[in-house]
């Protein structure tokens, strides 16, 4: 796990008990030294470094996105194509006048926000992605609005007001049948997030925002990807596709009595799967395994990895699956889309990366701990770089 231990703080298994889902939840002060996340020079660094085009990066006022001529101006390169180049000043004014900065999925510019989103990936076993707040006004930038994903937020600088008004739909979607009721009037909780502050809320929940506290504020939104009972059926339909009912043509031109035989011969098949015991468990395990979140490549050991201590390995997902083989012989390591199928000696080498996630652990490491020889070590770990399952990292990043 990583140092920010995010499931300890939110409550590990009482949260997921009593609290996932259900209710929101405010931890005051739970990470000691928010700034070990990101600081505003590193989101002065991104801003300068990356081009970050529109709605990847954009101002948000009102609950409406600034046009990207506000704040910044086109730029031909010798090869005809356009960019977006920032201007800081523009930037400055739009902000001044009450804008919200978005960072979208800065978990992928920035390595130990990545790093806290897997956690919270590895924990709750299902995709994150973080978005960076910037506020300097008491403007709001959204207005009173709803999610339609669970969020885990981190305070990192500055103050921010949260008015939390709850839900008015069970678990809203956003492809869904109705829109929510609008909120109530009244606020069921009104809080000020100061650096180092957690906060969870479950989609659904209607919320307002702004940085009226007379300081600006910087915060970090984990998005929780859903995983719903219409995403259970869609793939089980696909997963039923072996079964000749499900590929057979509609009998839409037969009798009333032939597609009533034909609809019963279905609902078998459809029921026999739902109360198969083991089927939450399946679909799960099946998401964990072709989760590709955060494939990065290993330059420059594109064709395999020296036999070097020092070289330090990280899965690129934090939800691999370790299983046993179908006869019994050997394990079976599923990750990014990928599966192996390995001796049993390879056993606690699967184990110590899995554990090490979402930090590295290097060639000797692995080697000391497993007793596993370094030249097997490598040739396992070489397997997983080319299946996309790891990567090599600078240093040790745990």
């Amino acid at each position: 796990m990583s140092p920010l231990n995010l499931a300890a703080h939110l409550g590990q298994d009482e949260f997921l008990a009593q609290v996932l889902h259900r209710r929101y939840r405010h931890t005051p002060a739970a990470i000691p030294h928010p700034g070990e996340l990101i600081t505003w020079d590193d989101v002065n660094t991104i801003l300068a470094t990356h081009r970050l085009e529109p709605p990847r990066f954009r101002l948000s006022a009102d609950g409406e996105m600034l046009p990207a001529h506000r704040y910044t101006a086109p730029v031909t390169t010798r090869r005809h194509t356009v960019w977006q180049r920032l201007h800081p000043t523009e930037l400055h004014a739009r902000l001044t006048e009450g804008a919200s900065l978005v960072i979208d999925a800065v978990d992928e510019l920035h390595p130990p926000i990545g790093r806290a989103a897997m956690e919270l990936e590895q924990w709750l076993r299902t995709g994150v992605q973080t978005n960076l707040y910037a506020s300097f006004t008491a403007r709001e930038g959204f207005g009173v609005h709803w999610d339609d994903h669970d969020v885990v937020v981190i305070q990192i600088d500055g103050a921010k007001r949260w008015k939390v008004y709850g839900p008015t739909r069970t678990a809203p979607m956003y492809k869904d049948t109705d829109e929510p009721e609008p909120p109530p009037e009244e606020p069921v909780a009104e809080l000020v997030l100061r650096p180092g502050d957690m906060l969870y809320l479950p989609r659904g929940w209607w919320h307002s925002v702004a940085a009226s506290e007379g300081e600006h504020s910087l915060h970090l939104t984990f998005g929780i990807q859903t995983t719903t009972g219409a995403q259970l059926l869609s793939w089980l339909a696909d997963d039923l596709r072996r079964h000749d009912i499900l590929r057979e043509d509609l009998p839409v031109h037969a009798t009333a009595a032939q597609q009533a035989a034909y609809l019963e011969r279905l609902r078998k098949e459809v029921t026999t799967a739902l109360e198969d015991p083991g089927l939450l468990g399946r679909y799960t395990a099946m998401r964990d395994s072709t989760d590709l979140t955060r494939l990065r490549p290993s330059l420059p050991h594109i064709t395999g990895l020296p036999a070097d201590p020092d070289i330090h390995i990280q899965l690129t997902s934090s939800r691999a699956q370790i299983g046993p083989a179908p006869d019994g012989d050997g394990v079976i390591f599923r990750a990014c889309d990928n599966e192996w199928e390995l001796a049993e000696e390879a056993l606690p080498l699967l184990q110590r990366l899995t554990s090490a996630a979402p930090g590295a652990v290097s060639l000797g490491e692995l080697v000391a701990t497993t007793g596993i020889p370094m030249a097997d070590v490598t040739a396992v770990v070489s397997d997983l770089l080319n299946g996309q399952a790891a990567t090599v990292v600078q240093g040790d990043r745990r």
